[in-house]
């Protein structure tokens, strides 16, 4: 057998591991009791070890040595480079640290989930500390065998080959003109009656399972329930999302549906002949987020969905009057206002929430930012760009999942995901010149099948830009971010 054959057959059995992770990972957030956190650590525990083992296995090194001079298909070449990378970062963690960290990550999240009902920060701070103490460690330990920062290191778990130096100019482009931007739309926007309605679980759940099937999600390997945070997980070929429900706030629940079941169709896409290989795992996270966010903002905001929509919403909310009109829905859905609540955030101000974080935790990896500082920090930034003071610690630093979890570096990933969604989109519009029209009837197939050549399809075979490069014709361009907005909100 060759050395690349050992390679992709041990790889295989660590996504089999990973996978049974997943699942692990999908009951804790949305069936586990919480009095089984701690056996479901020590589960989730020992397949990291065993996972964490098998990749840093002394005959990998041999293994990848020989794998280098032998004939392979590009394919193949692009596959050894994304097992080599995955290969780096776990050598540079010690086994106890991986499993430490497992275990820690999952008391922390559910310590968070009391301690954001609380608004308790400072109940929480102690364990906060000690998940930045042990991602610390994780970041230096991988920052030195791939010659980055610390932070770099992090940003990389997340996004292969992204760093803070092409972020920064981005970021602060967006700064230049963003925040002034919400302030004109704000103030030009027309009025809009609330969507005010009391909608059963059942029923809004109904109507998020018809959107799924509407837009391709394939029940038959894949599943929604309800988490605490919405998200989209499980494993290759069982795809697992969720979403929450609130009676009085039914838009929250369906849009959550709609942005996992962009994430879902990405995973349901990615190539079955590559299954358990590197190559034929998503492409990073802002890739992911790019999925997400063309259907939730660049597709289920926009006019020609809400004609698919409406018609349905009011049969099965059983609504009428002008309230449900297309024009008034339609304001409602594309409606800006400074908030505090990133996960409820208008596609305008979303990337000032992320900014924010960005800024943050690059500060507390520094150094520049101790833990115990940050809900100061937080108001401070969310004052200054979105022109809100958090009420409490539950609206301000300890409304997300991600820092509990220990996942720093992953926030960036959401606006470089819109805007490589706009920039998608505009492609897409380009191949599928009657899209508006295919999407008003709920015909998304075309639209789907696009994304499945161009994105899907692809796995990780190529970088982010090269990807982009290929579906677009150039690398990532945020001026077709910035173009959208305007369009949407100022056309």
């Amino acid at each position: 057998m060759s050395a690349n054959q050992q390679l992709q057959d041990r790889f295989r059995q660590i996504a089999s591991i990973d996978a049974a992770s997943g699942i692990l990972h999908w009951d804790a957030a949305t069936m586990m009791q919480e009095g089984s956190a701690s056996a479901r650590g020590e589960q989730l525990a020992a397949l990291a070890e065993v996972a964490h083992e098998k990749l840093t296995d002394p005959k990998l090194a041999d293994w990848f040595a020989k794998a280098e001079g032998e004939k392979l298909a590009d394919w193949q070449r692009a596959n050894l480079d994304e097992m080599r990378s995955r290969w780096v970062h776990a050598t540079a963690l010690p086994q106890k640290l991986v499993s430490e960290l497992t275990k820690l990550r999952l008391r922390s999240e559910q310590l968070w989930r009391k301690a954001k009902a609380d608004s308790d920060y400072t109940g929480f701070l102690p364990t906060f500390r000690e998940v930045i103490a042990l991602t610390r460690e994780a970041a230096a330990a991988k920052a030195e065998a791939l010659q980055l920062s610390p932070y770099d290191a992090l940003l990389d778990s997340y996004d292969r080959g992204m760093r803070s130096a092409r972020i920064d100019p981005i970021f602060a482009q967006l700064k230049t003109w963003l925040p002034q931007f919400v302030g004109e739309v704000i103030d030009r926007q027309p009025d809009a009656k609330p969507l005010v309605a009391k909608v059963p679980t059942d029923k809004q759940a109904a109507l998020g399972s018809a959107m799924m099937l509407a837009l391709g999600f394939d029940t038959n390997s894949g599943r929604i329930d309800t988490s605490v945070h919405p998200f989209c997980g499980g494993a290759p070929g069982d795809v697992r999302i969720t979403t929450r429900y609130k009676e009085d706030r039914f838009t929250d629940a369906l849009y959550g549906v709609l942005h996992e079941t962009g994430h879902a169709l990405y995973e349901q896409g990615l190539p079955a002949d590559w299954r358990g290989l590197p190559i034929g795992d998503a492409r990073g996270m802002s890739m992911h987020e790019s999925q997400s966010l063309f259907v939730e903002m660049q597709v289920s905001r926009s006019r020609p969905f809400l004609k698919f929509l409406l018609p349905q919403l009011k049969e099965t909310f059983g609504l009428s009057g002008d309230v449900w009109s297309e024009e008034n829905v339609y304001a409602n859905l594309t409606r800006v206002e400074r908030s505090h609540i990133r996960v409820n955030a208008d596609e305008v101000t979303y990337p000032l929430h992320i900014v924010l974080r960005y800024e943050l935790e690059k500060d507390l990896f520094s150094g520049a930012l101790n833990a115990v500082d940050l809900p100061d920090a937080w108001a401070a930034k969310t004052k200054e760009y979105l022109g809100v003071v958090p009420p409490d610690h539950a609206h301000g630093c300890l409304q997300d999942i991600h820092w509990p979890e220990g996942m720093f570096g992953y926030f960036p990933t959401y606006t470089l995901g819109a805007m490589t969604a706009a920039q998608l989109m505009i492609a897409c519009r380009k191949a599928l010149p009657e899209l508006d029209a295919q999407i008003a009837r709920g015909e998304f197939a075309p639209m789907v099948g696009w994304l499945r050549e161009h994105v899907h399809s692809q796995g990780s075979r190529y970088s982010n830009d090269e990807l982009l490069e290929k579906a677009t014709g150039e690398a990532l361009n945020p001026a077709h971010f910035e173009a959208h907005l305007r369009a949407r909100y100022q056309g």
